[in-house]
């Protein structure tokens, strides 16, 4: 991940872009402007949560595979073990991936990340153990993602190393059956 926003690039999908960081920002703006305008802790929770969960939906299930080309997702097997799966696109589509999309989606999962927890630390400060436990929904809706679109990443990475050393292992073997059947 390159931490210089890509220049000279425009988004190529501006629309998922705009979705991917809407719901971000949208939970992080009504927590915060919610305590100055709205005295109910039920809708700010409800509220918040709510918005966090649809980012949590968008991420994993649209942004991530737009943006970035990776899908990922939780099963339970038959012995009752979690078991993490994971979708990537071949090599060559995601040499094509747009650099600046990828630099939003993993800038904006990690800042988002990053806010809770730094609105987490102000209720502590501030002691109030409510407010906590919505940052706590949010942020653990976060960090799901980041945890599950990192593990894809490294997995699409070790496939396509793979990928690389079996095409030049069955290059290197046919060369070597193509100079010995001239022998």
């Amino acid at each position: 991940m390159d931490l210089n926003q890509p220049a000279g690039e425009n988004y190529a999908n501006p629309k998922t872009c705009f979705f991917h960081v809407l719901f971000k920002a949208g939970a992080l703006a009504f927590y915060i402007l919610s305590a100055l305008f709205i005295d109910n802790f039920v809708i700010i929770f409800v509220v918040t949560v709510l918005l966090s969960a649809l980012d949590f939906w968008v991420v994993k299930n649209v942004s991530g595979r737009i943006l970035v080309g990776l899908r990922w997702w939780n099963e339970i097997n038959d012995l009752g073990e979690s078991v993490w799966k994971f979708e990537c696109l071949d090599q060559e589509s995601l040499a094509r991936m747009n650099k600046k999309d990828s630099w939003l989606f993993w800038w904006t999962l990690y800042l988002a990340a990053v806010a809770w927890v730094v609105l987490g630390i102000f209720s502590l400060i501030r002691l109030q153990a409510d407010y906590l436990l919505v940052i706590g929904v949010c942020l653990t809706l976060s960090i799901a993602n980041i945890i599950g679109f990192t593990k894809c990443r490294k997995d699409a990475k070790k496939q396509i190393q793979q990928f690389a050393s079996r095409t030049i292992a069955s290059q290197f073997t046919s060369t070597i059956q193509s100079a010995l059947s001239v022998v």
